[in-house]
Parts: C-alpha cells; structure tokens; sequence
C-alpha cells in the first residue's frame, strides 16, 4: 500500500497511510532511486510502497519510493560530493529569517531561494521577532522587504510574541504541504507550537555568547494540519551549500538576472567583466539590487566546474 513518510530518523520511518494509520517502517535492503544520489535514500515528504510486517505492533517495511514532484537538498556536510534530500513533493516553503537575535545574512537567504528555484518551488520569507526590531532593525526590513518583493517573493513580518502576522501565514498553509527552514533560533518551533499547540516542541533561547540559534529540531518531521495542509519542520540550517548546479545555471534562479540574460552578447556570459552584459548594464541602472548581485557572485564562486 502507499503511505507518506513523516519523520526519518536516519534508520526507521514513521509512515501514515491514506487511512491516517501510522507505522514504523524500515528500508527493506538497498533502495536506488532513479536519478538522485544522496545520503538519504528516503526523505520526509516521499510517498513510498510498503509492506505490513506486523499490524498489531504497527510496523512496515518500505519496498519503493514513488517518483518525486520535487525536493530541496544542501551540499551534504560530510561529503560535498553528495547532497541531503531536506524534504520532498512540496507545494511551497516558507523561510524563517530575522533581522536580529540572530542575525540571516542575505546570502543564506539567497542560497535558499536558489535552491527553490531550480524545483519551480515558490518561497514566502517570513521575517520572525518584529517586537525585538529597534529603529535601524526596521530599516533594514523595510530595505530587505523592497528588495524581495521587487524581485517577486511574498514577504511576511511577523512577531509570536504579539501575534503580528500570523495568521496570514495560516492562510497560506491550507491545502498544501509546505517546507519550514532556517537557522536555528528563528522561531520554527515556536511557530508551530502556536499552530499545534498539544505538540509543546522544545524551543531554546539563542546563544548569548555566539549569537547562533541552538539546535531544538533533530530530525525533520512532517505535520498535518487543518484543510488538508501538512507541514515539514527542519533542523535548523547553519550553512546551505548549493548542489546539483552548474556556474552557468546559477543565473537563472536569481528571477530578475534570468530576466535579462538573453541580451547578453554573449550566450555564455557569466557577469562578470564580459563586454555587452546586459546583466551589468541592468545592475548600473537600477534594475538589479547591487545586494543580489554580490550574493550571486559569492554563490558562482563556491561552484565547482564538475558540480552536477
């Protein structure tokens, strides 16, 4: 029978079939996938095939994992030859990112969009802890918030403290199956505990001598909420490497670069110091935010030749 896997622990698999009957499910031997080489052969989101070991203790073997509509991985810590499947078969992904307490830089936030976009994932930026924001915190906002609803991304201000913007991310979840990420200490499990408080998620402070989020999520777990919507937790994400992507594809997930690449001269411009870019020429008048740009350098230099 199918069933969707909502939580991987590395080794067993909490799956639940269409009738909403969950089992611990294991990998019956060695399962290739198609197509996709990564360090987890199953990931939360996958619809997969199982077998029934025992009904009375609720345990299963998963025989085959369907195709999947689309996934978001990172360059695997261990081996960056490899990449990590975060979830798959996503509608959306809403991004946890905050201004302060701790601090996202625009170039995580870039890596993450890239990610979505090379699998037609939209993305929502949800900036969290607004009630902490003093004058230059909503400066920078506003600044942030003109540079990505420009390029074309829904951005979201939100405080759980006081309730700001809440509910307008409810609104967006119903029906879909929605990735939530970001670093540790932005307010993910604090989320979802307003979303489904009888979980009581653990939630830590951030560190005050690193400033960095600790770690409340171990594994990612898929959740199912009201009108048929679920949603996947992460680990929080200190670094997202790029995989899977090539120098010359990279500009065709930043939309307002890919909008301008035909002009180029060149059809193998890079954008960088090639005559007639029409990249550059764009960036000089205004049409792309200097702030993308630098990041999409950054990025283009991490890429290895043979990345694929």
């Amino acid at each position: 029978m199918k069933a969707l896997v909502y939580k991987s622990t590395g080794s067993w698999y909490i799956v639940k079939n269409s009738f909403g009957k969950q089992y611990n499910a294991r990998i019956k031997g060695v399962l290739k996938i198609d197509g996709i080489t990564s360090t987890n052969p199953i990931a939360v989101g996958d619809e997969v095939i199982i077998e029934i070991e025992n009904e009375i203790e609720n345990t299963a073997t998963i025989i085959e994992v369907c195709t999947r509509k689309n996934y978001v991985a990172r360059q695997s810590p261990h081996n960056k030859r490899q990449h990590h499947i975060i979830a798959s078969n996503l509608a959306q992904s809403l991004l946890f990112a905050t201004i302060t307490n701790p601090v996202t830089s625009t170039g995580f936030i870039d890596r993450f969009l890239c990610s979505c976009e090379m699998f037609h994932i939209p993305a929502v930026i949800v900036f969290n802890k607004s009630d902490l924001y003093k004058e230059k915190d909503v400066e920078k906002f506003e600044q942030l918030k003109n540079i990505y609803t420009t390029v074309g991304y829904k951005v979201i201000l939100t405080s759980l403290i006081n309730g700001n913007g809440i509910e307008e991310i409810k609104n967006i979840l119903s029906n879909k199956t929605t990735l939530l990420s970001g670093h540790s200490g932005v307010g993910k499990s604090s989320f979802l505990n307003i979303v489904f408080p009888e979980l009581n998620l653990r939630t830590q402070e951030v560190s005050s001598w690193s400033g960095k989020g600790l770690h409340t999520t171990t594994f990612a777990e898929m959740f199912d909420i009201k009108d048929e919507g679920r949603i996947i937790d992460t680990p929080g994400i200190r670094e997202l490497g790029l995989t899977g992507i090539t120098k010359q594809e990279l500009s065709g997930y930043f939309p307002e670069i890919k909008a301008e690449i035909s002009h180029c001269k060149f059809n193998n411009c890079m954008h960088i110091n090639e005559p007639a870019c029409a990249v550059k020429n764009a960036l000089q008048q205004g049409k792309i935010f200097e702030e993308r740009y630098i990041n999409y350098l950054k990025i283009l230099d991490t890429i290895k030749d043979n990345n694929y």
